[in-house]
């Protein structure tokens, strides 16, 4: 049904999508996350991420379709995933958790509340990893890195309070997968009814847009919550870091 290169991207998509496990299983394993680890790891995954949307997604949609048309769909990517984010909202743990925790009830709809909106949030993350791939390799395998890593808090988010609320180490690891679970589903729903009909200028369209959705989970997410751990100069570090990283490894790859 798909080529070995649509195959190739499926699996990279599943990858970085199930690596919500992993930080299920970190949740699970660890009493207590390190926060300055935390801090790091998602400003170092911001800079990679806005490092691909403006020094290779955004180039390589203005030569296909040029600036302006490149820009509108940078913005209408950046929107769409601002409207998923407005109207399915998430948390990772460390945030509302954290206030809101009273009773293992309000625990437990949390967590599955946090499953659904992450869920939710991994789809287009999944077509925007998938159709990176297609277009280039390495540049969908540098995508797919840091949208795994920036899945790994969430798979925390997710298990960490339904395995306080349940004490069941199997429904906190099982909500988790099934919200990573929705970033290959995303990668084979657009296989399915989109790979058919893309070519050069629809490519250059969803490049941009899908710059735009990176560039909102960065700054909407990423960021956010990389500052609120406390460390007032290692969210900056960090995301210069991921930036310098990315620029030596396109670098490196041309």
């Amino acid at each position: 049904m798909f080529d070995q290169t649509a195959l190739k991207a499926l699996l990279i998509t599943a990858i970085a999508g199930l690596a919500t496990t992993i930080g299920s299983l970190l949740g699970l394993a660890v009493k207590k996350e390190s926060p300055k680890f935390m801090c790091s790891v998602l400003g170092f995954t911001a800079g990679i991420m806005i490092g691909i949307s403006f020094f290779e997604l955004l180039p390589s949609s203005f030569e296909e379709i040029g600036f302006l048309k490149a820009s509108i769909a940078f913005v209408a990517g950046f929107i769409f995933i601002f409207a998923v984010d407005f109207f399915i909202p998430h948390e990772y743990i460390g945030q509302k958790e954290r206030i809101t925790d009273k009773t293992n009830q309000k625990l437990l709809r949390a967590g599955i509340f946090v499953a659904i909106g992450i869920g939710i949030h991994n789809l287009p993350e999944g077509m925007a990893t998938f159709y990176s791939f297609l277009s280039d390799e390495k540049i969908g395998i540098a995508i797919a890195v840091a949208v795994a890593i920036h899945n790994i808090p969430e798979g925390i988010a997710v298990s960490v309070p339904i395995y306080k609320a349940t004490r069941s180490r199997k429904k906190a690891f099982l909500y988790s997968f099934l919200s990573g679970v929705a970033e290959p589903v995303g990668a084979v729903i657009t296989a399915i009814f989109l790979l058919p009909f893309l070519n050069a200028v629809i490519l250059g369209y969803i490049l941009a847009a899908i710059a735009g959705i990176m560039t909102f989970i960065s700054i909407d997410e990423l960021v956010p919550v990389s500052t609120s751990y406390g460390y007032s100069h290692l969210p900056i570090l960090s995301f210069l870091a991921g930036i310098i990283v990315m620029i030596a490894s396109l670098f490196l790859l041309k």
